[in-house]
């Protein structure tokens, strides 16, 4: 078959490789239809979450059921399924908790409870380094899904590819950010990052209530899709003082809710990264800190983009004073995937409409490239096997 294949920082290329094929009862084979890039692959890209072995890609995807390992009960051939980022026994402590991202078996090799840098990792991720399970992904003609009875759901024919899609990694994990700050209603929610998952938070924040909604992101293009799909509020941080436009939004207080939907990749100055070099750092956390200033006294930070390494003068102390409350790490995607696909039949939510560019998968090297480097007003791109 064909797939998207790591080989080192900056190489990802449309490769010739091996068929999937049941290793375990409990597995399908899926057939990809369509599969994403999602900003956390560009992470691997950029050599900031390491790999040293090529690794076939992709975390987002969906598809239809070609074989059926024999102890497999909830899925046939040629169900059509949407299937979950992270991957989940449904049998451990955690599934059992529902906190399916620590799940304690499907990353065998380096899981534990320790979570460090290079081991002790939580649940395995489809297509997202030896790390974290050495999985294949799904940006591939084919897959093998293990634990095939618990994350999959079958999804209606009246929808589709692209209305649900999204329901395998950055909808959940907009809606998570939301969700853990406990919305009552009439609340401010600023969401740094206007790119898939802060498109997404945008989403999420409204269904949940929030009175205003406010985008930030440093490039103008992202913003208008904020504004076009998600009647949000603005601010581009090298056109205004964002801490202090968000506390004039709200009487001097700041927002009741602040999202960092970026992660420790964002536009950093020459500056930036000569300290991060210094201290051992990889990447910054200069989004955490506008949004520690930007949220309110007691009010709560969600932090769904990644961070990777320790940091130095981690400003401990404001959080402290401030009260705030903290939430953060990979989405719980169970817990929420069916409510949300209700949504969407429901026609409550659409998810389709941040999709910029669709590409066969062949295009692979040029899709990365466009979307790394925010080239042709790049926001989502979705890949056609």
């Amino acid at each position: 078959m064909k797939a998207a294949v790591f080989h080192k920082p900056g190489d990802i290329s449309y490769d010739t490789v091996p068929d999937p094929r049941i290793e375990l009862a409990t597995d399908v084979i899926l057939r990809v239809t369509s599969t994403a890039i999602c900003g956390s692959d560009l992470h691997i890209l950029s050599g900031a979450v390491p790999q040293k072995e090529p690794m076939i890609m992709g975390h987002e995807f969906m598809g239809i059921v070609e074989e059926v390992g024999a102890e497999v009960k909830n899925l046939k051939r040629g169900d059509r399924v949407v299937v979950p980022f992270p991957i989940a026994c449904g049998h451990c402590f955690f599934c059992q908790h529902g906190a399916s991202p620590a799940c304690e078996h499907s990353n065998y090799k380096h899981y534990g409870p320790d979570g460090d840098l290079m081991d002790s990792k939580g649940a395995a991720l489809f297509g997202y380094t030896d790390l974290y399970g050495g999985y294949s992904g799904g940006q591939a003609e084919y897959v093998r899904v293990p634990y095939a009875d618990i994350s999959p759901r079958i999804i209606p024919d009246n929808l589709s590819d692209e209305q649900v899609l999204f329901l395998t990694d950055i909808f959940p994990t907009g809606w998570s950010a939301i969700d853990w700050a406990q919305l009552k209603g009439g609340e401010v929610v600023a969401i740094f990052g206007s790119g898939p998952v802060g498109l997404m938070a945008q989403k999420a924040a409204w269904i949940n209530g929030a009175s205003r909604v406010i985008a930030i992101d440093p490039l103008n293009y992202r913003l208008e899709k904020a504004r076009a799909v998600n009647r949000v509020d603005t601010l581009n941080p090298h056109e205004v003082d964002v801490v202090e436009a968000i506390r004039e939004m709200t009487g001097g207080r700041g927002a009741d809710v602040c999202v960092d939907a970026v992660g420790f990749e964002p536009e950093r100055s020459f500056v930036d990264k000569v300290k991060a070099t210094i201290n051992f750092e990889k990447g910054s956390i200069k989004v955490l800190e506008m949004a520690f200033k930007a949220v309110r006294r007691m009010g709560t930070v969600s932090i769904m983009g990644v961070y990777g390494s320790p940091y130095d003068n981690f400003p401990l102390h404001r959080i402290f004073d401030k009260g705030i409350t903290l939430k953060m790490g990979q989405a719980p995607v169970l817990n929420y995937i069916d409510h949300l696909i209700k949504l969407v039949q429901e026609e409550k939510v659409v998810l389709d409409d941040i999709i910029t560019h669709t590409l066969p998968l062949s295009d692979v090297s040029h899709a990365y490239k466009i979307f790394d480097e925010k080239e042709d007003d790049c926001v989502k791109v979705v890949l056609r096997p």
